[in-house]
């Protein structure tokens, strides 16, 4: 049997835990050879280990911060060197930012969310659009949040960086649309992950779905078959939505 992602390279940031973690293995499974970035090293090597249990082959493992733009300039680089193309990238890595009102967020603590959410994930596009577009048919998935749209109370750092990556994304869409590169958002809703628990620690984590359950609806989104760009799908209904003015 083929596996739909046979011999296409993917790259997933925040691969360590997480969704990004269960993405990265359900990319795997379905054939693809995984570039792993994330800071911890430790992560990554237990995502080798799962990865070479179910598939028999290992991931590239890349210990990288996404604030550290000349990184990713590097990684753009090697992968150009050693692949001359990239199939797939997943933009998931993400921090939550602090939980206060605006008026009492230091700089440094909104400017380090603005550095993860929404410039690591430009310079994403900067230097590996080329690589996408040597692809033959090259998919770009970008992991958001509802909270981009309900503009929650409390989360604006996290809210607004969102929101930035929904629009940058839909902007990078647009620009594309007339090649074979496909840009869409996917919004896993509530996901037992540990950046929920860290928000929402008086949550119960059993009635949440679990990062493995979110990933088996991003493998569609990444494969040739594949021709929906610039739109958004949201775990929690099961569907894919077009972006509308505002009421």
């Amino acid at each position: 049997m083929t596996l739909p992602l046979a011999n296409r390279i993917a790259l997933v940031t925040g691969a360590s835990r997480g969704i990004g973690y269960a993405t990265a293995r359900a990319l795997a499974r379905a054939g693809a050879h995984v570039v792993a970035v994330a800071r911890t090293q430790g992560g990554l090597e237990e995502l080798d280990d799962e990865i070479r249990k179910e598939t028999g082959n290992g991931a590239t493992l890349v210990p990288l911060s996404m604030t550290d733009t000349d990184g990713i300039a590097r990684l753009g680089a090697a992968l150009h060197e050693r692949h001359g193309k990239l199939d797939i990238l997943i933009g998931n890595a993400g921090v939550p930012g602090p939980s206060s009102p605006l008026g009492h967020i230091d700089l440094k603590p909104w400017n380090d969310a603005v550095a993860v959410n929404l410039t690591a994930n430009f310079q994403l596009i900067r230097c590996m659009e080329p690589l996408l577009k040597a692809s033959d048919a090259g998919r770009a998935v970008f992991v958001t949040s509802g909270a981009a749209a309900k503009a929650s109370a409390y989360l604006g750092p996290y809210a607004a960086t969102k929101a930035a990556l929904e629009t940058l994304a839909r902007v990078w869409a647009h620009e594309t649309e007339r090649t074979p590169l496909r840009v869409n958002l996917f919004s896993p809703g509530p996901i037992r992950t540990r950046m929920r628990a860290t928000v929402f620690p008086g949550e119960d984590p059993a009635t949440l779905d679990t990062p493995e359950q979110a990933a088996e609806f991003i493998v569609p989104l990444c494969t040739p078959a594949w021709t929906e760009t610039g739109k958004l799908y949201d775990y929690k209904s099961r569907t894919l939505k077009s972006f509308q003015p505002p009421a």
